[in-house]
């Protein structure tokens, strides 16, 4: 994958957790290019790995299977897609977009040609109406400039039935344990930032934690968007929050 941008790239804000519509667009794109060296190293030792285990329970949530064409949004460096394939037991068809090119390049190398990488924004799908049995995104929808418009292609790419997931970071419903968990999430992982030369970017998730929605809200969005059957799951004390959905 070629990297058309050219030399000089613009400076990510210094509060990109404050910008909105292609302004937010541009600054994550480009602070999560600054990081894509980094980001898997840092995201194993924030989620003490067990990241890998809520995607995988994310799969199981919305029943992948051999012969299913599924959607990865957002997709980063594709560790979605890792349980996704081995759900499609080398049946079907894995497709993974982000709009971040550099965070691609890293999926390319783990999976080579097992799966189409793609550039392309969440808010407009480059794909037909009803062509996905599934699709997921981790991490990803506090990231895109309009969130109902991301969930108003998500759903007009699947088929009907065509079963829906989102992993994301949630506050903890619990007063002290929230009260312990936000504290030490906005140390830490800024902390990380800094060990790898990269504080704003890693500050940036604790901020939009905040300003992202609550469970209660992401599910009438995703009502709002058409969705049905909403299912809500909480991971690790409450601060990873599953959301599934299917399309009538």
């Amino acid at each position: 994958m070629e990297d058309k941008r050219g030399d000089m790239k613009p400076k990510t804000p210094e509060k990109p957790w404050l910008t909105q519509g292609d302004e937010k667009l541009i600054a994550v794109r480009e602070m999560f290019a600054e990081i894509a060296p980094s980001y898997d190293r840092v995201n194993s030792v924030m989620s003490l790995s067990l990241h890998h285990r809520w995607r995988q329970a994310a799969v199981k949530a919305i029943g992948i299977k051999p012969g299913d064409k599924v959607l990865d949004l957002c997709c980063g460096t594709g560790d979605f897609l890792s349980p996704i394939l081995k759900s499609l037991e080398n049946s079907g068809e894995a497709v993974g977009i982000d709009f971040c090119e550099p965070m691609l390049r890293q999926a390319e190398q783990k999976f080579g040609d097992r799966v189409q990488l793609m550039v392309a924004d969440a808010c407009k799908l480059p794909f037909a109406e009803e062509s996905f049995d599934c699709v997921t995104v981790g991490w990803g929808l506090r990231n895109v400039p309009d969130l109902r418009q991301a969930l108003s292609e998500a759903i007009r790419v699947l088929k009907p039935s065509g079963r829906f997931a989102t992993l994301d970071m949630a506050r903890p419903r619990g007063k002290v344990v929230g009260a312990v968990a936000e504290k030490s999430f906005h140390t830490i992982v800024p902390r990380l930032g800094k060990l790898v030369g990269h504080s704003t970017a890693y500050e940036y998730l604790p901020k939009s934690t905040e300003r992202f929605l609550s469970r209660q809200a992401l599910k009438e969005e995703m009502e709002a968007a058409g969705f049905a059957a909403i299912t809500i799951r909480d991971f690790f004390f409450g601060n990873i929050c599953l959301h599934t959905g299917v399309k009538p």
